[in-house]
């Protein structure tokens, strides 16, 4: 498997592939929360200045796919105070290709590069009905800091965040 950066005509299917990834999701939460959570991970913020959209290739396949925002950025469009540490966000792996590693080797390029370019910390959210994605960072080491979390429908479900300080 190898990572790299995503090309530009790979968005269309990334953003595809996001939104296939999540469906599982729709049926446990409300319309309206998975019509917000489409709607943030089909957007162009991952297009912003700065931000790392990386993939899992295995023979010319996109596995799945993270984009790592700056430090300093509003990585959340206003729901999140802006934090200096880099910010993981819409991790995808296609439904297919899950148990094979790929989403841990795309958080550990994220872990890796925001290490390399001096940070102490990366951080994430996720929404807390993705259960397997919570074990995933756990597991990893990422901790829970509940001061950054939020609510983006107003409809109960919180959006967990977490952080990994480096050693």
């Amino acid at each position: 498997m190898m990572i790299r950066k995503a090309l530009e005509s790979e968005l269309p299917f990334i953003r595809e592939q996001r939104v296939l990834s999540y469906e599982e999701h729709a049926a446990i939460i409300p319309e309206s929360h998975w019509r917000a959570l489409k709607q943030a991970i089909s957007s162009e913020s991952d297009t912003q200045p700065g931000v790392e959209l990386l993939v899992a290739v295995v023979d010319d396949i996109i596995l799945g796919s993270v984009a790592l925002f700056p430090a300093e950025t509003d990585a959340y469009e206003g729901n999140v105070e802006v934090v200096d540490y880099p910010e993981i966000r819409m991790l995808a792996v296609s439904p297919e290709a899950r148990g094979k590693g790929v989403a841990t080797a795309l958080l550990s390029e994220c872990i890796r590069l925001s290490k390399e370019k001096g940070h102490h910390s990366v951080g994430l959210h996720t929404g807390e009905f993705m259960e397997n994605a919570m074990r995933l960072y756990e597991r990893i080491g990422f901790k829970r800091l509940p001061q950054y979390d939020f609510q983006p429908a107003d409809d109960g479900i919180i959006v967990k965040a977490y952080v990994l300080t480096f050693e």
